[in-house]
């Protein structure tokens, strides 16, 4: 998995908004990037759920977010849709992106892992935990400077 400190493996995809997602694309601008294992399950749409709620002050901050999972494109669409995500949710059906950040379970699912990136493509921050909220409460700590 990679470590803070480390940069952020580039990367390209496909996202529910149309189009594509190049991460690079969005240097000079802090990035949310969570994985979660599996679209349209309760966790990932609590998890989901709380990014969309976030997601319009991250915004106005400049903050970048970015769900991805292992799904196709037209889960990751529908489960984006579901879940009032104003973000784009990428699909990383061939699990390249997962393997890369060293996040691709035992199973075959990434695991639940969000990496804050730094304006410079560094891992600045991790959160390596099962449960959703304590990845939506340290973004809510890192960017909205909520206790």
């Amino acid at each position: 998995m990679l470590e803070v400190g480390q940069p952020a493996v580039d990367f390209e995809a496909p996202v529910s908004s149309g189009g594509r997602v190049r991460l690079s694309d969005w240097r000079g601008h802090p990035v949310v990037l969570f994985f979660f294992p599996k679209a349209n399950t309760t966790g990932c749409a609590r998890e989901t759920r709380g990014f969309a709620l976030l997601f319009p002050e991250l915004d106005a901050r400049g903050v970048r977010v970015l769900g991805i999972s292992v799904d196709r494109i037209g889960t990751q669409t529908g489960f984006a849709h579901d879940c009032g995500a104003g973000f784009p949710m990428a699909a990383d059906a061939d699990k390249k992106i997962a393997t890369a950040f060293g996040v691709l379970g035992f199973l075959g699912y990434a695991k639940r892992v969000t990496f804050f990136i730094g304006p410079d493509g560094t891992i600045v921050d991790r959160v390596a935990s099962g449960l959703p909220g304590p990845h939506v409460t340290r973004a809510k700590q890192r960017y909205l400077s909520v206790p």
